[in-house]
């Protein structure tokens, strides 16, 4: 190799090594760092705790035993809304049929909620839907709660909500339905009619 190719060569080598110092020195004066990005996976970070709170059927004593024993063999316990401490989401009222008692229980199994509805206390064949995923909402800065709680509404809760928000038309009203509520966000109302569960506008 001709000793003039050699000089240059090494002469690029050694460009290329200061000028490789002097960025990393650069860098390290600011506070900058060279490594590859982290490849830890995001699980470093503490993530959100899962602090939905559940009771068991037994924790509620109006339940009618036959019911309460049918919750406890499907696996059912019922979600708690994070700022109520009373235990909820349990409901009786005229879901189905004027002058009947139905009962609604929000049941939860492996972390995903379904409404129960028991015609006439009847454990054979409830209605079964609006199934969600027990999740925890924000609730303001960096605060997470539970917030899904069902209660009965009457006639002219759904008249009013229908007229203020629109959605479905109602059909007609002889009977209480269940508002399904995200608790200060959005609701729906699931009413039973003509043997189906209609969806209607709640709170918007």
């Amino acid at each position: 190799m001709p000793l003039c190719y050699a000089q240059s060569a090494m002469e690029r080598i050694l460009y290329r090594y200061r000028r490789l110092a002097l960025i990393a020195l650069v860098c390290s004066t600011a506070g900058i760092s060279l490594a590859r990005p982290s490849q830890e996976p995001i699980t470093k970070f503490r993530p959100v705790d899962f602090r939905v709170r559940r009771l068991a059927p037994s924790a509620f004593a109006e339940l009618p035993p036959n019911i309460r024993r049918e919750l406890e063999r499907r696996g059912c316990t019922v979600p708690q809304v994070s700022a109520n401490n009373q235990p909820h989401n349990v409901i009786k009222g005229e879901f189905t049929r004027k002058g009947q008692t139905d009962w609604a229980v929000l049941c939860s199994v492996n972390q995903a909620s379904t409404i129960l509805v028991f015609r006439n206390a009847s454990v054979r064949n409830p209605s079964e839907f609006a199934r969600e995923p027990d999740e925890l909402q924000a609730t303001g800065g960096d605060a997470v709660a539970y917030s899904r709680a069902i209660s009965g509404v009457d006639r002219a809760y759904i008249l009013s909500h229908y007229q203020a928000y629109g959605g479905n038309k109602p059909p007609t009203i002889d009977h209480q339905g269940i508002n399904d509520a995200f608790v200060e966000k959005a609701s729906g109302i699931h009413y039973f009619d003509a043997g189906k569960w209609f969806n209607l506008k709640g709170a918007d």
